[in-house]
C-alpha cells in the first residue's frame, strides 16, 4: 500500500501539502505531544521510541535524528514529540534561513545543554553554514574567524550537547558526511486510508465535532496520504456541516462539501463544428471554402511550388506587348542543384562541370 502511495503522488505538487499560517495554528493545536499518540508510521515511532528511553536511562542527549518524506507526513510533529519526551527546550529554524556561518553560529550559541534544534529543509543550507555545522555536531564545538586576511583570528566555542533534528523532502540533495553525521535516520512514508481515517477521528474529537464513520472515511480517501491534508479538508467539511447542515458530519454532508470544494470554473471550447473545423488539430475540412489559385485538393494551405503568391498585378508588371521575364518563386534553389535533385526551371544552357565544393552540386556556368 505504501509504494502504490509513493507511485502515485511521486509528482505531487509542493504547493497542496505547504501550510497556511491559518494552516500552521490549526495543526499545532492537533499535534500528538506523545509517541503514543501518533497514528501511522509504526517502524518509525517504534525505532525513535528505543533511541530516547536508551539516551534517557544512560543520561546523555540522544543521538541526531534525521527525518525524510514527503511534505505534509509529520516530521514537524515528530521533532516536537522528541523535545517533549525528553523535556527539553524546542529550538527551530530552517535551511534557506542559514545562508552563511555566522548565522549558525549566533544560533548554536543561544543553545543549552539538552536542548533540540530543529532545522527545517536542512539540504538548503549553504556550503560554509554545513562544514560549520559538521564540528558542531561531533566534537560541540564551532571556530567563530574574526576578521579578515592575515589578522583573522579563530576563536573556538565550546557548546553543551545538544541534539540536531534535520527534516528535509529530498535527502539525495544531502551531503554524505552531513548525512553521516545523523545516528538515526528515518524515512517517512505516505499514510494508508484507515491510519487516515483515525488521525481525523482524533481531530474531529478535539474540536467537538459530531462525525460518522462513512464521513471520516471520505474524508480520509480524498487526503492523498497525508495528514496535513485530511485535517485541511476536514476544516472545509466543517464549515459546510456548520452553514448548511446541522453540525454533524455524515458520508452525505462529506460528499456535497468536497465536491463544492473541488469545483471548477468550466473550461469548454464552443463547438468548432459550425466553423468548418475539421479535427482537434486546428485544420479546416478541404473544400469547406473555396480554395485560393494554386491550391490543389489533396494539399490543403499549400500552394503549388511555381505559383504566385497573388493573382493580382504587381507593382512594376510588364507593360502589354512586353515579353514577360519568368520570375523564381521565393525559397526555390534557382539555377542549382542540391544532392541530386533538379528544379523545373525553364529551358536554359547546359549544366557544366562541378564546381568542385560539393561532389553532388553544380552551377549553370555562362
Amino acid at each position: 500500500m505504501h509504494d502504490e502511495y509513493r507511485d502515485s503522488f511521486a509528482d505531487l505538487d509542493a504547493v497542496l501539502a505547504e501550510a497556511t499560517p491559518d494552516d500552521r495554528a490549526f495543526d499545532a493545536a492537533l499535534r500528538p505531544r506523545t509517541l503514543e499518540e501518533l497514528v501511522g508510521q509504526e517502524r518509525v515511532r517504534e525505532q525513535l521510541s528505543l533511541v530516547l528511553e536508551a539516551a534517557q536511562q544512560r543520561g546523555r542527549t540522544p543521538d541526531h535524528v534525521l527525518l525524510s518524506g514527503p511534505p505534509g507526513l509529520g516530521k514537524t510533529t515528530i521533532a516536537m514529540i522528541i523535545a517533549h519526551q525528553l523535556g527539553a527546550h524546542l529550538r527551530l529554524t530552517s535551511g534557506p534561513a542559514i545562508q552563511h556561518a555566522g548565522d549558525l553560529a549566533a544560533i548554536l550559541s543561544g543553545v543549552d545543554e539538552g536542548d533540540v534544534l530543529f532545522i527545517d529543509e536542512i539540504h538548503r543550507m549553504s556550503r560554509p553554514a554545513e562544514e560549520l555545522l559538521y564540528m558542531a555536531m561531533e566534537d560541540f564545538r564551532v571556530d567563530v574567524v574574526v576578521g579578515k586576511g592575515p589578522g583573522a583570528t579563530a576563536i573556538p566555542l565550546e557548546i553543551p550537547p545538544f541534539t540536531v533534528v534535520g527534516a528535509t523532502t529530498r535527502a539525495g540533495l544531502l551531503p554524505g558526511p552531513l548525512r553521516d553525521r545523523f545516528g538515526f535516520t528515518a524515512q517517512l512514508d505516505y499514510y494508508e486510508a484507515a491510519e487516515l481515517q483515525r488521525i481525523v477521528e482524533r481531530s474531529a474529537r478535539l474540536l467537538d465535532l459530531t462525525i460518522s464513520d462513512d464521513g471520516a472515511r471520505e474524508i480520509a480517501s480524498r487526503s492523498r496520504g497525508t495528514p496535513r491534508i485530511a485535517n485541511r479538508l476536514l476544516r472545509r467539511v466543517r464549515d459546510y456541516a456548520q452553514v448548511r447542515g446541522d453540525g454533524t458530519v455524515g458520508h452525505p454532508e462529506a460528499r456535497k462539501a468536497l465536491s463544492v470544494r473541488s469545483a471548477r470554473p468550466s473550461r469548454s471550447s464552443p463547438s468548432r463544428s459550425s466553423s468548418g473545423w475539421a479535427s482537434s488539430r486546428g485544420r479546416r475540412a478541404v473544400g469547406s471554402r473555396p480554395q485560393p489559385p494554386g491550391v490543389t485538393s489533396g494539399s490543403p494551405h499549400r500552394p503549388t511550388r511555381h505559383s504566385s503568391r497573388s493573382t493580382t498585378p504587381s507593382r512594376g508588371a510588364p507593360a502589354a506587348g512586353q515579353a514577360s521575364v519568368p520570375t523564381r518563386p521565393r525559397g526555390s534553389m534557382g539555377r542549382a542543384t542540391v544532392l541530386g535533385c533538379v528544379s523545373k526551371l525553364p529551358p536554359g544552357p547546359e549544366p557544366g562541370p562541378p564546381c568542385g565544393r560539393h561532389p553532388t552540386l553544380t552551377e549553370h556556368l555562362p
